[in-house]
């Protein structure tokens, strides 16, 4: 047993802070959908001039 122990509640706000703390997981679908969207915002740019 710890020294210091939570009693529920005390558990209950140390899992939220840690899930605030954790980062947020890499999506890579989404990433490569953000990057096709700015590549072709870039060439319609470059086709415009």
């Amino acid at each position: 047993m710890g020294k210091y122990q939570l009693d529920t509640k005390g558990q209950v706000a140390v899992t939220k802070f840690h899930e605030k703390q954790k980062p947020t997981k890499f999506d890579k679908k989404q990433h490569i959908e953000k990057l096709r969207a700015e590549y072709l915002k870039k060439k319609q740019k470059q086709t415009d001039k």
